[in-house]
Formats: structure tokens, C-alpha cells, sequence
């Protein structure tokens, strides 16, 4: 026994010193991003830079070895630039929902803990607080892999100026949870609409005919779920840590691969990292070929398309913008040329942001 405990003192003291070690080198980094605020002061450059942001976390993933995962560091990592932009000024965050909604664990994973978080009730609040100065940035849903495009999120777009700064895909789960964490009492669920679909196969399977109640988010469904006791809500696990909910079942989406890409939205223009995605509106003349001349500079520069969608102007019947997103940075001579192409045939382009692209 004696024997096992000498070797576990050795062990934690060989742990102590690395840890010693990290604090010094932590501290140390820490001045370095103090100098670069100094410098960024002068030239009135903006703290926040998406695109170091991304060559830091390749770096970090190409020089691991293990036995950490490479999105275990990175969510390390995530951490020490969000205590690093503190020491610079700390940023301030407004989201789509309230606290516990994947929104919010999109913005965490985003910005860290360090940052401030703001909720916004309705996502066009989102984009007031960026836009008058109350929140440096914005998050808010724009797709998910599974129920499709959150078109209200492009339809503000057609009138803000803010740009897309960055892009966050989150893998979205699950949980059914109530107050006593017993299915058998559950006479109703409650969940937003979203989370309703992506668990309609599950719901049907588990709990044929209980009623089904939407909620503007899925934290409020939680929340409502912890002041009834017949109740249950469809909420991500965090939920139930924040309104003391016990879990009923879980990861009980229709889809395990199933993902929500969310949007970064600030008032600057991300800088170019090497590997970036473009996204632009733009409103075609009525005539033949219209969408074919708008398509063509594209696939003659062999950019690739990731997403095309239409929404209605609401300027006249059968009136459209079309929302693109396509591989590449608006600064490439490749990107300007399409894009300059393609403003002769339309009638409106908005490039709404070139930006890292989620490599997770």
C-alpha cells in the first residue's frame, strides 16, 4: 500500500509541475495578447478575428498527438482566446432564446464562458442589439440538417447591414425531461416546433397520443415543464441542469446526424483565412434564363455552390431574392469576377459576408 502511494505522490507532483508550468506559460500568453491589443489600438483594428481564430484551432489540431482529442483541445483552446479577448474588452454576445437553448450552447462554444451573453426574444432582437451598438455580435440559427432553412433568419437580412462574421455547426440532441422523471406521468410535451420534428418518429413510437404543446424555444419549454407536474418538455440536456428537471430519455432525435449551422452577425468584415465561404442575396429580372445567368459565372469558375434558397421579396407577387452561399473569399479574383458577372444580369447584390467555414 505504501508502495502505491509514494507512486501516486510522484505522479501528482510530476502533474503539479506541469500544471506550474501551464500558469506561467498561460500568463505569458496573456501578455502577448495584451501587446496585440496595444498594436490593433493604433491602427483601430477590431479585437475579435475570426480568421485567427481558425489558424489557431488547425494548429492546435495538427500538432496533437493525443491522448486528448483534437476537439477536446479545441474546446480548451476556445476557452483561453475567451479569457484572452477579456483581458482586451470583454465581448458581449446576443443570441437567439434564452439560456439553456442550443442557441446559447452555440454562442458558448463560439465565444466561452468569458464572454457576456444577452438573450433575445425574437431573432430581428438579435440583430437590433448588434446593430445599435448594445452586443459586439450576434448568434442565430440559420439551418439545421434535418427540418431545412430558418427563413426568417434570411429574411432580415434583406434589410440590415450587419455581415455574416463566422459560422458554428453544433451536433443538436435531445432530451425528453420532467420534474419527476417518470414517462408514466407525462400527460403532455411541450418543445419549439423545430425540436417537435426532429423528434416526431421517437414521439409517435414512445408517446402515441399525448399532447403535443409548442414553445417559443426549448428552454421556455423546460421552464414550463418544471412548474407542472404533468408535464415533460423536449429541451439539450443543459436544460434540465438549469430548471432542475430529471431525464426521462435520452439523445431521442429522429436523426443522430443531426446537426444546426448557426451564424455569427457583427458589423465588420471577416478577414480571409484560407478557407472560406461567401454568402450573398441577390434579386433576378423576371425573364427567361434569368436563374440560369446567375448560376453560370459560378460553375465557369468551378466555385462551388453549398446552398441556394428563395424567398419572396414582399415587394410583388412572384418577386424573389436568392440566398447563396458559395465556397471561396469575397477578396479572391475568382469570387470578384462571378460576383461582378452576375451584377450586369440582376438587379441587386448583397454580399452578405465571406467568413472561415466551420471545420467541424
Amino acid at each position: 500500500m505504501k508502495k502505491i502511494e509514494n507512486n501516486l505522490k510522484k505522479i501528482r507532483n510530476a502533474i503539479d509541475l506541469i500544471d506550474t508550468q501551464l500558469v506561467r506559460l498561460f500568463n505569458e500568453r496573456a501578455r502577448n495578447v495584451l501587446k496585440v491589443k496595444a498594436v490593433k489600438a493604433k491602427d483601430d483594428l477590431h479585437f475579435y478575428a475570426p480568421h485567427r481564430e481558425m489558424e489557431v484551432y488547425r494548429r492546435v489540431t495538427r500538432l496533437n498527438k493525443g491522448p486528448f482529442s483534437s476537439e477536446a483541445l479545441k474546446a480548451i483552446f476556445s476557452e483561453i482566446m475567451s479569457a484572452s479577448l477579456a483581458l482586451e474588452s470583454r465581448l458581449k454576445i446576443a443570441y437567439f432564446g434564452q439560456v439553456g437553448t442550443n442557441t446559447h450552447i452555440a454562442a458558448l462554444q463560439k465565444f466561452g464562458s468569458s464572454s457576456l451573453y444577452t438573450p433575445g426574444f425574437t431573432l430581428k432582437d438579435v440583430f437590433l442589439e448588434v446593430e445599435r451598438g448594445r452586443a459586439h455580435y450576434g448568434v442565430v440559427p440559420i439551418e439545421n440538417s434535418t427540418e431545412g432553412t430558418i427563413n426568417h433568419t434570411l429574411d432580415l437580412f434583406v434589410e440590415s447591414d450587419l455581415k455574416i462574421c463566422s459560422e458554428i455547426y453544433t451536433p443538436i440532441t435531445y432530451t425528453l425531461m420532467s420534474k419527476s422523471g417518470d414517462a408514466s406521468k407525462v400527460k403532455r410535451v411541450y418543445s419549439h416546433p423545430q425540436a417537435l420534428g426532429q423528434c416526431r418518429v421517437w414521439l409517435e413510437a414512445n408517446l402515441p397520443g399525448i399532447k403535443i404543446v409548442e414553445s417559443a424555444n426549448t428552454a421556455k419549454a423546460a421552464q414550463t415543464a418544471a412548474s407542472e407536474p404533468a408535464a415533460a418538455a423536449i429541451a439539450p440536456d443543459m436544460a434540465a441542469k438549469l430548471y432542475s428537471l430529471k431525464p426521462i430519455a435520452k439523445r431521442i432525435e429522429d436523426m443522430q446526424d443531426n446537426y444546426t449551422r448557426f451564424l455569427v452577425i457583427g458589423r465588420t468584415n471577416a478577414e480571409k483565412s484560407g478557407n472560406d465561404k461567401t454568402s450573398a442575396m441577390v434579386s433576378i429580372k423576371d425573364k427567361v434564363g434569368a436563374l440560369f445567368a446567375l448560376l453560370h459565372p459560378f460553375e465557369k469558375r468551378g466555385l462551388n455552390l453549398t446552398s441556394i434558397e428563395s424567398r419572396p421579396s414582399r415587394k410583388k407577387a412572384w418577386d424573389y431574392y436568392f440566398f447563396i452561399d458559395f465556397l471561396g473569399h469575397v477578396s479572391d479574383p475568382k469570387v470578384q469576377e462571378a460576383l461582378k458577372e452576375i451584377e450586369k444580369a440582376a438587379l441587386t447584390v448583397k454580399v452578405l459576408g465571406s467568413y472561415p467555414r466551420s471545420e467541424s
